[in-house]
């Protein structure tokens, strides 16, 4: 486990960092130890925040709670990730709303006309998408900043939690993410990163 301390340019605490990246793990197990909508609030509360293309803020959670919707949703995920889903205190489903231009008039008040630039469906679509991923990248390090571990997964059939959870065709699953306290060998072995003269040049 890689802790060094920061650099002196990076001016989060060095604790902080190791809490959101260096020895932040994506869980396989949880505790049974329960995640409450306060939880969840407290995240959102940070998250919102990030930056997204002019504010646009497509990002939607469905909190899976109820026994009958955790079914429906274990049955859509690979083999894999169905005891994961199964047993997780709590299940996400991040999904891109893909009318956020109706919200345009509030989050983006300063361009009256800002909705009109999204009247084309596939490139609304594509927008709300991308951006919506980025926030997928804030919650999750959110959901680490709670003191909570995150498990994120895309190995389900998204057209058939779409039907089951969006039947209105409005939004498009992104991310299932399964969260909680850390359980019994909750993490696989750190993967290698690549080194930063193999990923920044300069032009």
């Amino acid at each position: 486990m890689n802790t060094a301390q920061p650099t002196t340019y990076l001016t989060l605490a060095a604790d902080a960092q190791n809490l959101l990246f260096r020895e932040a793990r994506t869980a396989n197990t949880f505790a049974d130890h329960p995640v409450d909508d306060e939880h969840i609030r407290d995240i959102y509360e940070l998250v919102k925040y990030g930056p997204t293309s002019m504010n646009q803020q497509p990002l939607r959670v469905v909190l899976v709670r109820s026994p009958q919707a955790r079914a429906r949703l274990v049955t859509h995920m690979i083999d894999n990730n169905k005891p994961k889903t199964a047993g997780a205190p709590l299940t996400a489903i991040l999904a891109a709303d893909l009318n956020f231009h109706d919200h345009l008039p509030k989050v983006f008040p300063h361009a009256p006309d800002a909705k009109d630039y999204f009247a084309d469906n596939a490139y609304r679509t594509e927008s709300a998408r991308f951006n919506a991923l980025i926030q997928v990248g804030y919650f999750i390090l959110g959901i680490r900043a709670a003191g909570l571990a995150a498990g994120p997964m895309n190995g389900f059939d998204a057209a058939g939690v779409d039907k089951e959870f969006f039947p209105d065709g409005n939004h498009s699953s992104l991310v299932v993410v399964n969260i909680g306290k850390p359980g019994p060998n909750a993490w696989f072995p750190r993967s290698p990163r690549l080194d930063y003269d193999e990923v920044v040049t300069t032009a």
